[in-house]
């Protein structure tokens, strides 16, 4: 007999919120869980496998929708491995934008901060840099 999960079970195994796997399955990441007579959901081993796949996608920073095409991609054992490879290269692509992104702001910030000279809150460059420009 193979295991069997209660949803609480399966999110301490996965360290998953409970709320957020009820939302994997019904956007279909999870399949839907079997019942019990009472109605509890009960999840198998591959029900545990996915829910790790999923969590440690997420970790990574993979969307849901890059998420339902890797497991797609997976569930196509004869495809090319440089579908997979497509996508994460993608996904690198994006992580190296918003790495430029935040350095910039880190930039922004440094140069505001730095032009506060301290003193009175009602003085402060940050502040003022803050307010949005009236418009024209």
């Amino acid at each position: 007999m193979s295991a069997t999960f209660t949803i609480g079970q399966l999110a301490r195994q996965t360290g998953t919120k409970v709320e957020t796997i009820r939302y994997y399955e019904k956007i279909g990441l999870l399949a839907e869980a079997m019942r019990s007579a009472g109605n509890y959901r009960y999840y198998g081993a591959k029900d545990l496998e996915r829910l790790s796949f999923v969590r440690r996608a997420r970790e990574l920073g993979f969307s849901i929708e890059q998420i339902r095409e890797l497991i797609a991609l997976g569930e196509q054992r004869d495809f090319q491995c440089s579908s997979v490879d497509g996508l994460v290269q993608a996904h690198i692509a994006d992580i190296g934008l918003r790495i430029r992104d935040l350095q910039a702001l880190q930039a922004e910030l440094g140069r505001m901060l730095g032009s506060c000279p301290g003193g009175r809150v009602a003085d402060c460059r940050v502040l003022e840099a803050l307010q949005p420009t009236p418009a024209a």
